[in-house]
């Protein structure tokens, strides 16, 4: 028997780092930045690793699929500040059932883990019904991408 977690492993073989700076906007009055901006930063590495392996949203949306985020985790490990350039490492997560799962690092200028997250995304129709499956573009995907045999 297969243990839940065990169907459930990052594809470190997919990850992408993309480079960010702080901005002022993103800063409270003491200069650090707000809270609620890391999850701008996850979508931040979500376009980048969709662009990169052929996954954005636009790519999504022309196959009739909209991939809403049902589940969002962030743990913070170290305050960012305005003007610091961080690397946001993304890799997907490789799993059978009908979701993408994007796992985030935010690493600092000094290499140290500033952030770390992850995020679920399900697939809805053009009506706006679940799938309980894997959609056909993504099963492509996944083979395209050495996911699937």
């Amino acid at each position: 028997m297969t243990k839940r977690k065990e169907q459930y492993n990052e594809a470190s073989n997919l990850t992408v780092s993309h480079e960010i700076r702080i901005r002022f906007n993103e800063t409270d009055p003491l200069g650090i930045v707000w809270h609620g901006h890391y999850i701008t930063y996850f979508e931040d590495g979500r376009e980048a690793f969709g662009r990169q392996h052929g996954l954005t949203y636009l790519d999504i949306a022309k196959t009739g699929y909209t991939t809403p985020i049902v589940k969002s985790k962030c743990e913070h490990k170290l305050s960012l500040r305005y003007g610091d350039v961080v690397t946001i490492e993304t890799t997907v997560v490789d799993t059978p059932a009908a979701k993408i799962i994007y796992r985030f690092k935010i690493i600092d200028a000094q290499g140290e883990v500033a952030c770390t997250g992850e995020t679920t995304q399900v697939f809805l129709d053009k009506e706006g019904n679940l799938m309980l499956t894997n959609p056909p573009f993504y099963e492509e995907w996944k083979r395209k991408v050495g996911l699937l045999k």
